[in-house]
């Protein structure tokens, strides 16, 4: 086998805009199905991505023996159910970020894929951008020194209808949004916090519309980051060590158009690497295929993704209660 056959279990808007594209663009993958709980929407759907097949009903696609992965675009709280139950099907799975909706959902995935012997992977598509990865490198390179701080910030706004607000789909600005930012800085430190605080405001929908956080690593190391839908579009991050720091004015959502670090220098030199364009989630997608046609491992496990959702747990309780939270 030379190609991986993907499924698509829904016909969530982020599918259809970036990811299936992006995927129809790699050299190891084929979008052979689609389905839909409406199976006029299906076929709609496969028609406008000439995708093969249309199926009604998320059970129909998981039961062909012609697909051998799947990519999971739903709500934050149907990810648990659809992993489980494809990994059930012998199926691989792409899972969307944020992997689950707690941690005790993401140790039931990692079980159900781990003891059906397939690949789990969260759909974290930034960190395959090599603006990214060239980051990591500075830093791994000793270019600003060991790093003592992370500032994040990722917002825009959204209508009040809008599914990211539904709290019985575990929605809300910190799993939506502030997950890249919460990624981000654990990747950059590489390390796990000691302990994170958080204010949320949180609106009529019972979710979170906004949110400050910190997280506290270990050797006093700090990171901060804002998230919300209540401001124009915003995002960025920047790592400062001991000797320099280390700038990504657009980091997550690049819309595959050239992009730029900046390493500024305390005396006031700076050095920026500009890259071309270049769809990351085709970089991710290919990533993941090739792991599962060749048995190598994936550059982030699903234990690394427990790890974020343990984060992001004690977050959302910071939120809620005021309490800074041990981990």
């Amino acid at each position: 086998m030379d190609l991986i056959r993907f499924g698509i279990l829904s016909t969530a808007r982020v599918g259809r805009r970036r990811v299936i594209p992006a995927m129809q663009q790699a050299p190891n993958i084929v979008v052979r199905a689609v389905a839909s709980r409406d199976s006029a929407r299906a076929q709609a759907f496969a028609r406008a991505l000439s995708i093969p097949k249309a199926y009604g009903c998320y059970e129909d696609l998981l039961a062909d023996p012609e697909i051998d992965a799947v990519y999971i675009p739903l709500p934050n709280a149907l990810h648990c159910k659809w992993t489980v139950r494809a990994a059930q099907a012998g199926k691989h799975v792409l899972c969307e970020k944020p992997l689950a909706a707690s941690v005790r959902e993401a140790d039931e995935m990692i079980a159900a894929c781990e003891a059906n012997h397939v690949l789990l992977m969260e759909a974290f598509m930034y960190r395959f951008h090599p603006q990214n990865e060239h980051v990591l490198a500075l830093i791994r390179d000793g270019a600003i020194g060991p790093v003592r701080m992370v500032g994040a910030v990722f917002a825009f706004t959204i209508d009040s209808g809008n599914i990211r607000l539904d709290a019985a789909l575990a929605g809300g600005s910190l799993m939506d949004v502030g997950c890249y930012c919460v990624g981000a800085a654990r990747t950059v430190v590489g390390a796990e916090p000691q302990a994170v605080s958080a204010f949320a405001h949180v609106g009529a929908a019972g979710v979170d519309e906004a949110m400050a956080g910190v997280l506290e690593f270990k050797d006093s190391v700090l990171a901060t980051f804002e998230c919300g839908f209540r401001v124009p579009f915003r995002q960025h991050y920047e790592v400062s060590g001991e000797r320099a720091r280390i700038e990504v004015p657009r980091p997550f959502i690049t819309n595959n158009q050239a992009t730029s670090i900046v390493l500024h220098h305390p005396d006031d030199r700076t050095q920026s690497f500009t890259f071309p364009p270049v769809d990351q989630y085709t970089r991710m997608a290919e990533h993941f295929a090739g792991a599962v046609l060749k048995s190598t491992p994936l550059r982030y496990t699903p234990g690394e993704a427990r790890a974020q959702m343990r984060v992001l747990d004690a977050l959302a309780e910071s939120g809620k209660t005021g309490k800074t939270m041990r981990l």
